[in-house]
């Protein structure tokens, strides 16, 4: 009965213009921080991009928070718009953190490893920007979602193993040098995070289509 009765009711779909506003500033920030991985004079520069838009990811959580709280029919159940939201958000603050990483140490020059784990990460924030829309229609279009978490999934899978390959290889050049193979690792282990935090992504649209399907 509360079922058909909620469904009489007008439900406020500005959720999903802010999830894919949202997901629109995590692909700017991923495209700034792959630049960013190329290394050289343009490290500041797109730190600072990288900054921006995490800024902009926070305002845009806020937003939906705030909303959450506000209205009465939500499209999609309550935590799960939520949690949803919270793993997005903690995709572009991994981001972040690695940028922080390469200016606190000032590393201006990167491995081809951490420059593969960085398009692996633009791939991840792509695929989350596509899988935002289909959200309108989850019934029709679960199976698709569907497949772009587990594309996401391969992707985490091949990221753990660069981290691993990266960070092997660092080791055998960097044996008289730790404070390198520190400050380079950190690198490693924040890009592996972000992929990881794309991965909570998947598991969460997985789990909205479960509830909604």
């Amino acid at each position: 009965m509360l079922r058909w009765f909620q469904a009489l009711l007008p439900r406020d779909d500005r959720f999903f213009e802010l999830f894919a506003a949202h997901s629109h500033v995590t692909v700017a920030g991923a495209h700034a921080l792959r630049a960013l991985l190329e290394g050289g004079d343009v490290v500041p520069i797109y730190y600072r991009v990288v900054m921006d838009r995490e800024h902009d990811a926070d305002d845009v959580t806020r937003d939906i928070l705030i909303a959450v709280g506000r209205s009465f029919i939500t499209p999609l159940d309550r935590g799960a718009i939520k949690d949803l939201i919270t793993a997005m958000d903690d995709s572009i603050d991994q981001m972040q953190k690695t940028a922080k990483a390469a200016m606190l140490f000032d590393i201006r020059s990167f491995t081809p490893e951490m420059k593969e784990m960085g398009d692996a990460v633009v791939k991840c924030a792509l695929l989350v920007e596509e899988a935002i829309p289909l959200l309108r229609s989850i019934s029709q279009e679960a199976g698709q979602i569907n497949a772009i978490t587990e594309e996401i999934s391969q992707i985490e899978g091949r990221a753990d193993d660069l981290h691993d390959l990266g960070v092997r290889a660092l080791f055998e050049r960097h044996s008289g040098d730790p404070m390198g193979f520190f400050t380079a690792k950190e690198v490693y282990d924040h890009l592996e995070k972000i992929v990881d935090r794309f991965d909570d992504v998947a598991n969460e649209l997985q789990g909205v289509v479960i509830e909604h399907v």
